[in-house]
């Protein structure tokens, strides 16, 4: 059991990185795109003061789950953990901690940008 919501969280939160870097390319998505990167940078800062600087309830969710499969040794970001199961890239910890958040901060931008741009427009 423990196997297949390993496999749920893997594909679930990897799709989920995905649409909050890319969502806002189609207009269908902005919004979507737009919330679901409010939540995570809500996680990230606000839980972020109880459980530490970019805690996010799915990571730690899935992380529970790899342990009860006997995987010790995590990296503390998701990220890393992903770059390190499909591409057995090793990054820094500073490394991805600093891609992550000018990646997702470029991602916030461009989500902004296209739907104001659009708010404005359709008035």
């Amino acid at each position: 059991m423990y196997e297949i919501i390993n496999i749920f969280f893997l594909v679930f939160h990897a799709v989920l990185i995905l649409f909050n870097l890319f969502g806002w390319i189609w207009k269908i998505t902005r919004k979507a795109n737009l919330i679901i990167l409010g939540l995570t940078g809500a996680s990230w800062t606000f839980l972020g003061i109880f459980y530490g600087w970019g805690y996010c309830p799915l990571t730690d969710w899935h992380y529970q789950v790899l342990y009860k499969l006997g995987k010790t040794d995590l990296p503390t970001s998701y990220i890393q953990y992903l770059l390190e199961q499909f591409f057995n890239l090793h990054p820094s910890q500073s490394t991805t901690d600093t891609w992550t958040l000018i990646l997702f901060l470029l991602a916030l931008v461009c989500s902004l940008f296209f739907n104001f741009r659009n708010i404005f427009r359709e008035k």
